[in-house]
């Protein structure tokens, strides 16, 4: 298999924003480890689910949309793979990923 290129990932600034995505993956039942070893080699890219019949859900991260495009089109050209769907992608500050959130329980 020949190696493709990173996608490259830099730290993000606090004036930068952050993109995340979720991806679902469709691949053949038969590629299935192919896909998941490739997925899990990619900067950025995480695995949530996987099913028996070649369903994958991915999130994936990155500091610009740009690079998002870029790693939904990486998962679409991969072979076995029969199709990659943005579902959700998501943006904000960058510094916002490194608030802390106050521990609030919702128990009554």
């Amino acid at each position: 298999m020949p190696e493709r290129p990173s996608i490259p990932i830099h730290p993000a600034g606090p004036d930068d924003e952050w993109h995340i995505a979720g991806i679902m993956v469709f691949a053949h039942p038969a590629s299935l480890d192919h896909v998941r070893r490739t997925i899990d080699a990619m900067t950025g890219a995480e695995i949530h689910a996987v099913s028996d019949t070649g369903k994958l859900v991915v999130t994936v991260e990155a500091p610009t949309s740009h690079a998002i495009v870029a790693q939904l089109t990486c998962l679409h050209q991969l072979e076995g793979v029969i199709s990659a769907t943005l579902v959700y992608q998501h943006n904000e500050d960058a510094a916002a990923m490194y608030e802390e959130l106050p521990d609030v329980s919702h128990a009554s």
